[in-house]
């Protein structure tokens, strides 16, 4: 009976080290040889160790993969308010450019600069399209759409509008002027704020969201007007509907040569 026990006991320790050392039991079945159970032992541990930074490199390459995978399934913390939230409200009218507006304030504790994008470019455009707010302030931006005639018998209200927005944001320092390359340069830390589908409202008929785009409308203009007065000697010219045409240009060539002042190393 302690035979058998033994045996028995002696099958297990056989197994578990199989099981523990993979590695080993390859070798010793390659080989056919029936070398000793404390060589044996001494070369699975060797193998063992040498084996156990890899385990721990590629343990620490799973967590951080399982970690960035966690992160980008969550939601992106916004870093702007829109309303409306989610929409663009324009009046029906075929064959004419309407207006749209969205109030956009930044609700967090840094500056933050924000960018329109449009599926359909060549009949959109934003005012202003691009800019940086500070924390707490806030600004109603105008789009303006041209509204395509209905096609057929397809009634006026009926037609929906494949035409979507994108408004993004980037975190950046105070003091930064806002140019083009920002969200090209830092596009890892850019956020997808919220993508905005066209509604169409009927101009003849009163209902909230028409009368609060009247409003915003207004309060756009108004905004509009009180920034070109104190600004018209030093401010940047303006013309037309009040679109700036230089102060883009005039920061992006100070941005380029700020670039071009910080990438030349001192001799």
């Amino acid at each position: 009976m302690m035979g058998v026990d033994e045996e028995k006991s002696e099958g297990e320790g056989k197994v578990w080290s199989l099981c523990r050392m993979p590695k080993l039991w390859q070798m010793s079945s390659g080989n056919g040889n029936g070398s000793s159970s404390s060589s044996s032992s001494s070369m699975g541990n060797s193998n063992v160790y040498q084996q156990t930074p890899s385990s721990e490199r590629s343990a620490v390459t799973s967590s951080n993969a399982f970690f960035s995978m966690a992160k980008s399934l969550l939601p992106a913390r916004r870093r702007l308010r829109l309303d409306p939230s989610n929409k663009l409200y324009f009046p029906y009218e075929p064959g004419k450019q309407v207006r749209s507006a969205i109030d956009i304030k930044n609700t967090s504790k840094s500056h933050v600069a924000f960018k329109f994008q449009t599926t359909a470019p060549k009949s959109c455009y934003m005012r202003p399209p691009e800019g940086i707010l500070a924390p707490g302030e806030s600004l109603i931006a105008t789009v303006f759409k041209f509204v395509e005639p209905p096609e057929n018998n397809e009634k006026p209200m009926e037609k929906k509008s494949r035409v979507k927005f994108k408004i993004m944001s980037l975190k950046v320092k105070g003091e930064t002027d806002y140019v083009p390359e920002l969200f090209e340069e830092q596009k890892d830390e850019v956020t997808v704020e919220q993508i905005l589908l066209v509604v169409f409202l009927d101009p003849e008929r009163s209902c909230p969201a028409l009368e609060k785009l009247k409003r915003q409308l207004a309060e756009a203009e108004a905004a509009l007007e009180s920034r070109k007065k104190p600004q018209e000697e030093t401010g940047p010219r303006i013309v037309g509907e009040g679109l700036v045409i230089d102060e883009w240009k005039e920061r992006r060539e100070r941005y380029l040569a700020k670039q071009q002042v910080e990438g030349v190393a001192p001799t």
